[in-house]
């Protein structure tokens, strides 16, 4: 335990000082532990902050409370990840209002390669629980960490399916590590614990309050690579999940349903207004990330002898320069027209030379880079 980090966690402590609030702080008075130190005058002066934040830092217990988590934590074997530490989830700290403390229990690799998460309805429905568990079947081979929030319903199928095909998971909880709710789902975060992590960016002590769960929705919908929406109404927690996910610029797919049935009209709503992609398998997911499975591209084998033509060649060049171009693109910097362009990169396709991807755009396989 840090110094830094005392000070980084106490930052989390002060009413009022959320993520982006707090890196604000820590920028403009060169670290944690300055801000407590800077005079209240000067912390007044900084952009956004004001007397009520600035009296919050000066009279606030913040620290002693801070020294008192740590102690929890220590006690408890959490590690708590700042946000300038390599263990915090990258895909998360791209995202301006993230956390700047993460408390974690479990040994989980919070980077791995492919992260999904997985949200919907407390209320899932025999539909929706036997699509949970295909899809993440289908998540196997991309050995992907499942992320969700504990919850009844879909949170727990998806939590329960990737214990049973042996992929790591991860629980966000919107209240602190001190207790589980549900209080029902104590044996299963048990599970979890052997196959992944809880996470929070919540202090012990803090219960599961309504206003929590939107708060900790941002963390599920930051450190994954995708959201899968499986079922939810037309309103509720998965689609805010799904809003968020949209303003972090991150794939957010949904599960179709029929349009009676209250449970999917979230998700219909989602594809409808093109807030999501339509997702009938992972063969969806696959296709749109343009994933592979794991160990794929080891097994994949160069041709000793692949003959090129000249433009073939030009073209393999343009690409090798730009690793994913539109058929524009690759026409321009080769030196001609885009149906003769066309032409070519169809040839290079046959020969498995090239790959095209949604939206047209090319990129080289593998073998050839």
């Amino acid at each position: 335990m840090t110094d830094d980090l005392l000070y980084q966690v106490a930052i989390t402590i002060i009413p009022g000082v959320g993520g982006i609030t707090a890196r604000k702080l820590i920028s403009y008075c060169g670290g944690a532990e300055g801000v407590f130190k800077e005079k209240k005058n000067q912390l007044q002066k900084i952009p956004g902050i004001g007397t009520a934040i600035a009296d919050s830092i000066s009279n606030t217990d913040a620290l002693k409370r801070a020294e008192k988590e740590l102690a929890f934590i220590n006690k408890h074997g959490i590690r708590a990840i700042s946000f300038t530490e390599k263990d915090y989830p990258l895909r998360l700290k791209q995202c301006e209002d993230s956390p700047v403390v993460l408390f974690v229990k479990g040994d989980v690799d919070l980077n791995s390669c492919k992260v999904v998460s997985i949200v919907g309805t407390r209320n899932i429905t025999k539909y929706g629980s036997q699509k949970c568990m295909e899809i993440i079947e289908g998540l196997k081979e991309h050995k992907a960490l499942v992320v969700s929030g504990l919850a009844y319903g879909v949170d727990a199928c998806a939590h329960k399916a990737a214990l049973e095909q042996g992929l790591n998971t991860v629980a966000v909880l919107g209240h602190g590590l001190d207790r589980i709710y549900p209080a029902p789902h104590v044996s299963l975060a048990k599970k979890i614990l052997k196959q992944g992590g809880l996470i929070t960016d919540f202090i012990s002590g803090t219960t599961p309050d309504r206003e929590n769960f939107p708060k900790r929705n941002r963390i599920i919908a930051g450190m994954c690579d995708a959201v899968l929406v499986i079922e939810a109404a037309i309103t509720g927690g998965a689609l805010i999940t799904a809003n968020i996910a949209n303003s972090y610029n991150r794939d957010v797919f949904a599960l179709p349903g029929r349009t009676s049935d209250a449970f999917s009209m979230g998700c219909n709503k989602l594809i409808k207004t093109h807030k999501a992609n339509l997702m009938e398998s992972v063969a969806d997911l696959e296709y749109v990330m343009n994933w592979k499975p794991e160990g794929e591209a080891k097994r994949t084998v160069k041709p000793l002898f692949v003959n090129l033509s000249r433009e073939e060649e030009q073209l393999v060049d343009v690409l090798k320069r730009y690793p994913e171009a539109g058929i524009d693109c690759v026409a321009h910097n080769a030196g001609l027209s885009t149906g003769r362009a066309s032409a070519i990169l169809l040839n290079l396709e046959f020969k498995d030379v090239v790959t095209q991807l949604p939206g047209k755009q090319f990129k080289l396989n593998e073998a050839y880079l």
